[in-house]
């Protein structure tokens, strides 16, 4: 995005319960994982160096996404978009939904990955949290 326009806002977005990135940044050197329990399953993994460096040279930010927002994000893309995506696909969706209105820009890409799903399992976090 900054090769297009270096004024570019880039902000990544990690579960509130898997927050090393924005603690690391925040703290301007890598901090540990601490117990990830969060259904984003695939964001559970801890920040390395190369990331961290990539992460601080670029001068991205990092949002944080609650849970309920998290299950709220991946039922919006299912029912609204029809795509099935895994919760940590929808972690950006979910940290911008719960965004204040005044921090928004005027244009927002919103990039959503991950169709690494377990349809049971995301069905009936869907279904309970409905």
């Amino acid at each position: 995005a900054r090769g297009i326009d270096p004024d570019v806002d880039v902000i990544a977005a990690e579960p509130s319960r898997a927050d090393d990135a924005f603690r690391s940044l925040a703290n301007g050197r890598i901090e540990p994982m601490r117990n990830p329990a969060t259904i984003a399953d695939g964001l559970r993994t801890p920040l390395g160096q190369i990331n961290f460096d990539i992460l601080s040279s670029h001068r991205v930010t990092v949002e944080l996404a609650s849970e309920s927002a998290i299950i709220a994000a991946t039922r919006l893309i299912f029912e609204r978009m029809k795509l099935v995506v895994e919760p940590s696909g929808a972690v950006p969706l979910a940290a911008l939904m719960e965004a204040p209105v005044s921090r928004r820009a005027p244009r927002i890409g919103v990039i959503v990955t991950g169709g690494n799903v377990d349809l049971d399992a995301l069905l009936y976090t869907l279904k309970s949290a409905g």
